[in-house]
């Protein structure tokens, strides 16, 4: 058994950075996972493989993973 933590393993990275965060990677694909997308957040609604969100209106508003592929998106909030 390890007893390395994660801060040994990669102390100069920040987890955001390691993830591959950026518009170009994968969306996640676990259940609730949050995304940012032009300033709001979308959740993923697993059992409809969905993100789901609310417009600049604050109208909910759903998008397919490829549209959001397509509007770029961030695992944080880009100011």
């Amino acid at each position: 058994m390890s007893t390395r933590t994660e801060t040994e393993s990669e102390p100069a990275k920040p987890r955001a950075a390691r993830a591959g965060t950026t518009g170009a990677g994968s969306l996640p694909t676990a259940p609730c996972s949050v995304v940012w997308s032009k300033g709001h957040a979308y959740v993923l609604e697993g059992f409809r493989a969905r993100w789901v969100g609310v417009d600049d209106r604050g109208r909910p508003q759903a998008l397919s993973g490829d549209e959001l592929q397509r509007r770029g998106w961030s695992r944080t909030r880009a100011h």
